[in-house]
């Protein structure tokens, strides 16, 4: 036995399913996961010592790679001098400052520990203000595990095929309507109808969480016309695409700005933080300035600061526009090797956000997601973890890149993903 499948018998007494998120149970791919021990720029190493290229990067956070010395020598300065006080610090300032002077939309915002806490106060905020009550949502996004978003959720959801989830009450799933991504006519059609009792819409402006999936040309100028027409709060749940999408997230490159964006993920280099935040007559609606109330005892502790501030300091312009151009030849180039093994595939990305669908044609919504081809999409993962290549362990997630990634490990990756997509084509072929 492996010390990995050692360490996973142990951990299935302990936690449900051995995991403490569900993803990580390798469900989704019909395997089992690999316990890991450490990481250093682009790789990982697991407990029985074998290295993979990761392009998980704990799900987005590691945009600098695994360890890299201005986190550490950061929070070794932090720990010195103490890990949580719950009193404010000049870290929480400063980071605070950095995240508004990249994204000046973001005016005025709240640090919390999780995306969950984040989405969850700003869906808060939104009812608070309009004083009414149901959200809107699309299908395929996650917006955390809060009770309100657990309905035709992606990211683990979708790979569990769970579509909703139980322990919701009836009462407020009912609140939560769902729509198409990237479908106008459809989404118009059921805001107009809620208009009066509609508080949010609340959309990742990039999909990650059901696969990459990019928004139509025209579709977030909807929502946002739609938004003010209605007086609902826009919502952008950035956690996932914050600082990774482009340095000012979605509003610079698509040119909308939301009412409320919620943060996470790299804003914490790796610590758990995340934040939500935007126009101040709404923020100011959250306690102590009013009466909407939120809070926590480790928000804004200093080790997530000094994580996430030294992050954000690191991630200049050029750190960025490198990892662009090297996530687009490495999306580039697994479309390339799908060709020459005769398998469908579309890929694509968005900043240093990647992903690919085994399917012929691009995918609008979740929905044509669905229809790629999982079976084969499993094969892959197996044989390129084989090959020493982590990628997500589902067909409905998108992969990262980090600035440790060089031109040298897209090579090699490339040449990994080659022989492991023949390996599973030939494999689909024989019927093994």
């Amino acid at each position: 036995m492996t010390r990995s499948a050692e360490l996973m018998a142990r951990a299935r007494d302990l936690f449900p399913g051995g995991v403490n998120s569900p993803v990580r149970a390798f469900r989704g791919v019909d395997g089992e996961p690999f316990v890991v021990a450490r990481g250093s720029g682009a790789r990982i190493w697991d407990v029985d010592g074998k290295e993979y290229i990761d392009y998980i990067l704990s799900w987005g956070p590691l945009v600098l790679g695994h360890a890299p010395a201005v986190v550490l020598d950061a929070l070794r300065d932090v720990m010195a001098r103490g890990t949580s006080f719950g009193i404010p610090t000049e870290l929480e300032v400063l980071l605070g400052e950095r995240v508004r002077e990249m994204m000046p939309h973001v005016e005025r915002l709240r640090f919390v520990s999780s995306g969950t806490e984040a989405t969850m106060s700003a869906i808060r905020v939104a009812r608070a203000a309009t004083g009414r009550d149901a959200i809107l949502k699309f299908d395929g996004c996650y917006h955390g595990h809060a009770d309100s978003f657990l309905v035709k959720a992606g990211s683990g959801v979708a790979t569990l095929g769970l579509p909703n989830s139980p322990g919701v009450p009836a009462s407020l799933a009912a609140l939560t309507l769902t729509a198409t991504f990237n479908d106008v006519a459809e989404t118009t059609a059921m805001v107009r109808a809620n208009a009066e009792n509609l508080a949010a819409i609340i959309v990742e402006p990039v999909v990650g969480n059901s696969g990459l999936i990019p928004p139509d040309p025209g579709f977030l100028q909807a929502l946002r016309a739609l938004a003010t027409e209605t007086g609902a709060v826009l919502i952008f749940d950035e956690v996932m695409t914050g600082f990774r999408v482009a340095l000012g997230g979605a509003r610079e490159v698509y040119g909308v700005t939301p009412d409320l964006t919620t943060l996470g993920k790299v804003i914490g280099g790796g610590l758990p933080v995340a934040a939500y935040g935007g126009r101040p007559d709404l923020m100011d609606r959250v306690a102590p300035s009013g009466p909407v109330y939120q809070a926590g005892t480790l928000s804004g502790n200093p080790l997530a600061m000094a994580g996430g501030l030294a992050t954000l300091k690191a991630l200049t312009p050029e750190v960025h526009a490198t990892m662009v151009a090297r996530t687009a030849r490495l999306a580039a180039g697994v479309a390339t090797i799908a060709r020459e093994c005769d398998v469908p595939c579309t890929a694509g990305s968005v900043g240093s956000m990647w992903g690919f669908f085994l399917r012929d044609t691009p995918v609008h919504s979740f929905a044509d997601a669905r229809t790629a081809d999982v079976a084969l999409f499993k094969r892959f993962f197996h044989e390129a973890l084989q090959r020493g290549v982590y990628l997500a362990p589902s067909a409905f997630e998108a992969g990262f890149m980090s600035a440790a990634h060089d031109d040298a490990v897209i090579d090699e990756t490339l040449d990994k993903l080659r022989s492991a997509m023949k390996a599973a084509a030939a494999s689909r072929a024989a019927g093994a």
